[in-house]
């Protein structure tokens, strides 16, 4: 288990502030990562690479002349935010584009999109290019769906190498795409990995069995067997991976192949040497050029004890890329030219925003909306643990503390808002930008768009009405169901889409806005109950969807925890009868 920490919460942060004073050779702090402290060539491409903390040496110890130009560094197994992509993205900025690589993970998706949308928007250049190596996490005819684990070091390494001699964006683009196409992963684990503060591991393994085919975020595997010997062990990976070649290898005798075997976290490296003899021998016996292999810890999950092997099948470009120099904190290749150092002065500032003026009931409303996320704030907190154990039966157990994450930033932004005399619709809005930027995670890009999306509705030129909500909530709802997914994958769309017709009926009926949210609320509750026989359809939890049989979804059961704490506030709203309530008004225009 994970031992050294101070607060849970604030471990992410803390390792981050550690690394960069121990790596200030390389890297340097921005908002949302680290880019590199040295500089790079004029008009060169900058790859931005990221994904959660936990896996050092990626995603920030691949920063360095030769690799990544920069790492958006989300919280513990969470995306990045959107925010903090950008942050990086604009940091690391050469006036050449800017290529955005990941690991296919839903969070990713949703924030590194997100980002890129709006770095193309303020004239940047943007192209994004998403590892898919791992090939127990789909089939072959849906390698698209698949995530990206240790695999990620070769689309880096060769994207990277391709800017540093000039390539164009789109010349970047291709040949990491092609790497990527190049590259299969397959691993097992012996054991499960802990968060900081948690004293159960996200999954176990019986003694003497091992899970195949795991994630790197404390996703179970998908079958288990025996724990071989190192031998067997060895064959088990080698014939996976030879059983399914990427397209345009015909045959494997003959070929160049990159190697790398990769420690997760437990195994010692005296063990991946013992592994990797046997492996560099069949691949020997199978008639495989081994090119440049790596041996260690490279993608790593905390303190999960597990191996995988990826294989890089390479042709006379992607190996002279492979083969380029690199000098990042945790990966050095050959030689590199030492780079002039960035002064701190040089980083870009991000502008804060002006609070516009508001209407004073819309300012006095907004204190409702202060109450509201304080008192989601003590429910979240509440139940933090019960969300992670939820989220844990079949993904990676963080969703309670996402969450908690989410709305403690938000209610600190939202106070800050309030507090300068926003309407409504400004301190909602300030409220999602706050809890997605430090919550980050699927969740973090839902509950920040769905704030968004509500403060625009109600905007700032009078007291929300009943009406206004529920146009709120119902836009909200739309632009969630943007984002992919539809009732019955088993999301917090299950919850989201019945709250909000049961809102929508209750107003168009006549309900005065507390009792029409407290009727969605019990809408909700029992929707989210339902969502227990659902099977999963998208995100970690696909892969292990038997698992969650009986198990409500995590996102779902907080979006109707927050739903009924809400209809709390309304309803103590309306009792107070204050004209500086929401539901005065309401009782007015009704």
């Amino acid at each position: 288990m994970t031992r050294l920490y101070n607060d849970p919460n604030d471990f992410a942060d803390e390792m981050i502030d550690g690394f960069v004073a121990a790596s200030a050779r390389w890297v340097r702090r921005v908002h949302g990562g680290v880019v590199r402290a040295t500089r790079s060539t004029p008009n060169t491409v900058a790859l931005v690479i990221g994904g959660g903390s936990g896996h050092y040496p990626a995603f920030g110890g691949l920063v360095g002349q030769g690799l990544a130009h920069g790492a958006a560094l989300g919280n513990l197994f969470a995306s990045p935010s959107w925010q903090q992509v950008r942050s990086v993205a604009k940091s690391a900025h050469n006036g050449a584009g800017v290529l955005l690589s990941y690991g296919n993970y839903a969070g990713d998706v949703l924030n590194f999109d997100a980002a890129q949308a709006r770095l193309v928007a303020e004239g940047i250049e943007t192209r994004t290019v998403v590892v898919t190596d791992d090939i127990s996490s789909a089939p072959a005819e849906e390698k698209h769906k698949r995530r990206g684990i240790a695999g990620d070091l070769t689309v880096f390494k060769v994207a990277a190498a391709a800017s540093e001699a000039g390539w164009s964006l789109d010349e970047v683009a291709r040949v990491a795409a092609k790497a990527n196409e190049h590259t299969r992963s397959f691993g097992v684990a012996f054991s499960g990995c802990s968060l900081p503060g948690s004293s159960e591991p996200l999954f176990t393994v019986p003694e003497g069995r091992m899970a195949i085919g795991m994630g790197i975020h404390g996703e179970p595997g998908i079958a288990e067997a025996d724990v071989p010997t190192a031998d067997g062990l060895a064959a088990l990976l080698v014939d996976s991976l030879l059983a399914e070649l990427p397209e345009g290898v015909t045959e494997v005798a003959g070929r160049r192949v990159a190697v790398i075997l990769n420690g997760l976290g437990s195994v010692k490296y005296e063990e991946l040497f013992v592994v990797y003899a046997k492996v560099d021998a069949l691949l020997a016996a199978a008639g495989v050029d081994v090119v440049e292999p790596e041996v260690g810890e490279l993608v790593t999950s905390f303190d999960m004890a597990g191996v995988s092997l990826t294989l890089f099948w390479l042709d006379d470009e992607l190996e002279s890329l492979w083969a380029a120099p690199a000098d990042a904190p945790a990966y050095k290749k050959g030689s590199v030219d030492a780079a002039e150092r960035v002064d701190d002065l040089d980083a870009p500032i991000l502008a804060v925003a002006d609070i516009p003026v508001a209407s004073a009931e819309s300012a006095a409303a907004a204190r409702t909306v202060v109450t509201a996320l304080e008192a989601i704030a003590e429910t979240i907190d509440d139940h933090a643990d019960e969300l992670g154990r939820i989220d844990a039966v079949a993904g990676d157990g963080d969703h309670g503390i996402g969450m908690q994450r989410g709305v403690t930033a938000a209610l600190a932004a939202a106070r800050t808002a309030a507090d300068a005399g926003a309407g409504a619709g400004t301190v909602l809005a300030i409220a999602g930008d706050a809890w997605s930027d430090r919550a980050g995670g699927t969740s973090g890009a839902l509950w920040g768009a769905a704030l968004e999306t509500i403060g625009a509705t109600v905007t700032d030129g009078a007291a929300p009405d009943r009406h206004s909500v529920a146009a709120g909530i119902a836009a909200a709802t739309r632009a969630i169901l943007e984002f992919g997914a539809v009732p019955g994958d088993k999301t917090m769309v299950d919850v989201l889409v019945p709250f909000e017709s049961a809102l929508t009926a209750e107003v168009e009926a006549g309900a005065d806005l507390a009792t029409a949210w407290a009727v969605a609320a019990a809408v909700a509750d029992d929707a989210a109950a339902a969502t227990a026989h659902l099977l999963p359809k998208m995100g970690r939890a696909r892969p292990h969807a038997e698992r969650s049989l009986g198990t409500p979804d995590a996102g779902a059961t907080s979006l109707a925890l927050i739903a009924r704490t809400v209809a709390g506030v309304l309803a103590a709203a309306a009792d107070r009868d204050s004209p500086t309530d929401l539901s005065s008004t309401e009782r007015a225009s009704s």
